[in-house]
């Protein structure tokens, strides 16, 4: 579990977002975790990342997060219990990532309450309209 501060670099304003979120990030591959936490957080998100499904509860259960960004794949279970058994409150948007992207993954997903499936590898650009999407349901 990693508290990761906001660089401040790039408001969410200019990534089309209307506000700063608080995001967790959970993933379980160092290096896509590492530079998806600085990609959101250039963009002037508040970050906090998890490794795990057991390290993502703790981050939920204390904070007020907007959006969970979650790998499906995860050492301890899957990305689709995290968000079932997740403690409450649950986050109000929610979004899966994985490298599964057959039909039952991404129907899977939804029926878990993940708002949308990304398939990884994704363009910046994708999630950029998810997170604005998110700033505007979330205000």
């Amino acid at each position: 579990m990693k508290d990761r501060p906001s660089s401040g670099r790039r408001s969410p304003e200019k990534a089309g977002a209307a506000r700063r979120l608080r995001i967790v990030v959970v993933e379980n591959h160092p290096d896509t975790l590492k530079y998806l936490c600085l990609y959101l957080e250039q963009m002037g998100h508040a970050v906090v990342a998890a490794r795990s499904k057991s390290e993502s509860f703790a981050l939920l259960a204390g904070s007020r997060c907007d959006v969970l960004i979650s790998d499906i794949g995860l050492p301890d279970g899957n990305g689709w219990e995290l968000l079932l058994q997740a403690p409450t409150p649950k986050p109000a948007y929610a979004i899966a990532m994985s490298g599964f992207g057959m039909h039952a993954d991404r129907e899977r997903s939804l029926a878990a309450g993940y708002r949308h499936h990304l398939l990884k590898p994704f363009p910046p650009e994708e999630l950029d309209t998810l997170l604005a999407e998110a700033a505007q349901e979330t205000g």
